[in-house]
């Protein structure tokens, strides 16, 4: 193995736990969170073991202790986890996955998973990042989820410690450098106006959703004319 692969290796390894770190810190405050919203640690331990997306495990969690139905937060959860459909189209051909590996890749399709992935320029460097992304997250999501429910109310409120911040800075600093390039900004800046647009006219996860809108349109259209988005 050469030098400059093991220093990639270690690099995205290096970055993985970070992201890891990161997301589990406010791991604790969802744990926290949906325990007092009514859940059992079970509950919460359970959503964080098979749903696996934290806007959408905050969002039903925020219906359910504002007192709405099940139904109501069930809905805004899959509102929000609608999005991780077209990170999957996005990384179909990146992870060219088969078998029994695919539902496992499927559950693993979440922001910094995708983040990770489409920030390297190798296929096998994005592939990586993508197993190794997805295996931090998913132990220090869980891990710190249980402890944030077994700790109860005590840190109910992210931003008492600053939890609220980490993982935006965290995922902003992951893709800060992808922002160099005419057709990333350009899909960022377009995506942001057509959230912020949205917000007073539609419910909330809809400008989300529809934010995704021109960073398709300019993805389609850098296909159509044979050059990647990377």
């Amino acid at each position: 193995m050469n030098t400059d692969l093991q220093a990639d290796r270690r690099r995205i390894a290096r970055d993985a736990i970070a992201i890891g770190v990161a997301t589990g810190a406010y791991g604790l405050s969802y744990g926290a969170i949906a325990v007092a919203s009514g859940l059992s640690v079970a509950q919460a331990s359970f959503l964080s073991l098979f749903a696996f997306t934290g806007a959408s495990q905050f969002a039903l969690v925020g219906v359910v202790g504002a007192g709405g139905s099940v139904v109501a937060a069930g809905a805004a959860a899959l509102l929000l986890g609608a999005r991780n459909t077209l990170y999957a189209v996005r990384l179909a051909d990146v992870l060219g996955v088969h078998g029994l590996r695919r539902p496992l890749a499927a559950h693993l399709v979440i922001d910094e998973t995708t983040a990770m992935a489409v920030a390297q320029p190798d296929p096998a460097d994005a592939r990586r990042a993508f197993w190794y992304t997805g295996a931090a997250v998913f132990l220090c999501w869980n891990v710190a989820t249980l402890v944030g429910a077994l700790a109860g109310d005590l840190i109910a409120d992210p931003a008492a410690l600053g939890l609220d911040a980490a993982f935006p800075a965290a995922f902003l600093a992951l893709m800060a450098p992808r922002l160099r390039e005419r057709p990333a900004l350009l899909a960022a800046i377009a995506g942001a106006a057509v959230a912020l647009l949205a917000t007073p006219f539609l419910p909330a996860g809809l400008p989300v959703l529809l934010a995704v809108v021109p960073a398709l349109a300019i993805t389609l259209w850098q296909r159509a004319a044979g050059r990647s988005v990377r």
